[in-house]
């Protein structure tokens, strides 16, 4: 990555930011990355960073069910007035 060329722009960090949205990060890649942040990473070396967390498949954590592509319902809140 270099800051002539547009961060978003490659098809790799498409598919690692891709994958965050949709599965949660492993808890070792959290830990990686708020330490190079607290270092003062800079966005560049950050992209790098989770690109190539995901190409050793040390991102996130994927169950194959969640490749089926049915929704799920993860939670739900159910709301009452108070009765008086």
């Amino acid at each position: 990555f270099t800051r002539e060329s547009p961060l978003f722009e490659t098809q790799e960090l498409k598919l690692t930011l891709e994958q965050i949205y949709r599965h949660p990060l492993r808890a070792s890649a959290t830990d990686i990355l708020n330490k190079r942040l607290r270092d003062g990473a800079s966005d560049e070396e950050l992209a790098a960073l989770v690109v190539s967390l995901r190409q050793e498949d040390r991102l996130s954590v994927i169950h194959e069910e969640d490749e089926e592509g049915e929704p799920q319902i993860i939670c739900s809140l159910g709301l009452r007035a108070p009765t008086a």
